[in-house]
């Protein structure tokens, strides 16, 4: 996208004569309209990428991080809560296309691996499969491409069990009494997000191994980066932002 600047300059005085009054008259000269290049941002995915109340999210971080800002980037969040990528799929024209963007991240998987166990009769299987998973995320990622934009793939966030949680999901195919036993099919989305930014050629954000590295850290655990066991808190969205800015700083024309 552009933004439009007009400049307007003065010339030198031109002196006329009529009938022996003279008259002094500047002439206006004003520049063609100059296009300045607006990078466009837009992060596309569910909960973990949507504005939470007070929260302090990685996008609104990215708008005021001290090394975008000088760089008037326009940056768009198009998180919903309780977002697959097959509802995303719906809204992808109008919550992102058109926008015409340069730059899109996108992050899904939570929603997309849940397995509803707390539904009458529970559920065996994802709400997404992992082969529509990866269909999903493949139109969204060639359709941006054949645009010109350029993606930027992330892998959802390990979740921790807590005792809501445990209420609602503490039956196979999950495993309460395993720490990281709530990311049992979320992990094997995580693993197709890194396959298909390798065989797309794009950047990945890897997200899921970085909190999970975090955890491994002596006197650090993940559960100091999620607000509820599902959702990063501002810590989370701390470490989220100045990982994507590092990659954004290199995708930026210089």
């Amino acid at each position: 996208m552009y933004r439009t600047l007009g400049l307007t300059t003065f010339s030198k005085p031109c002196v006329l004569n009529f009938s022996g009054c003279f008259a002094v008259i500047f002439l206006i000269v004003s520049t063609p309209t100059q296009l300045v290049a607006e990078t466009t941002i837009v992060a596309f995915g569910d909960s973990t990428t949507a504005t939470r109340g007070q929260l302090n999210i990685y996008t609104q971080r990215l708008t005021s991080a001290a090394a975008l800002k000088p760089l008037g980037l326009k940056i768009i969040n198009a998180g919903i809560g309780g977002n697959n990528t097959s509802l995303a799929s719906k809204r992808f024209e109008r919550d992102v296309l058109k926008h015409h963007p340069d730059i899109v991240i996108i992050q899904f998987g939570i929603n997309d691996a849940a397995v509803d166990v707390w539904r009458t009769p529970p559920a065996t299987l994802p709400r997404i499969s992992l082969q529509q998973f990866q269909a999903n995320l493949k139109h969204f990622i060639t359709t941006l491409k054949s645009q010109g934009a350029q993606v930027i793939l992330m892998t959802p966030n390990p979740m921790r069990w807590t005792a809501k949680l445990k209420t609602l999901y503490g039956k196979a195919p999950y495993a309460v009494e395993d720490p990281d036993g709530f990311n049992r099919q979320l992990a094997k989305y995580a693993v197709s997000v890194r396959r298909l930014a390798t065989e797309n050629n794009i950047p990945l954000i890897d997200i899921y191994q970085v909190f999970q590295t975090y955890d491994k850290q002596s006197g650090q655990s993940i559960d100091t980066l999620l607000l509820d066991g599902m959702h990063p808190n501002d810590r989370g969205h701390q470490i989220i932002a100045k990982i994507l800015i590092a990659e954004i700083m290199k995708l930026l024309p210089r």
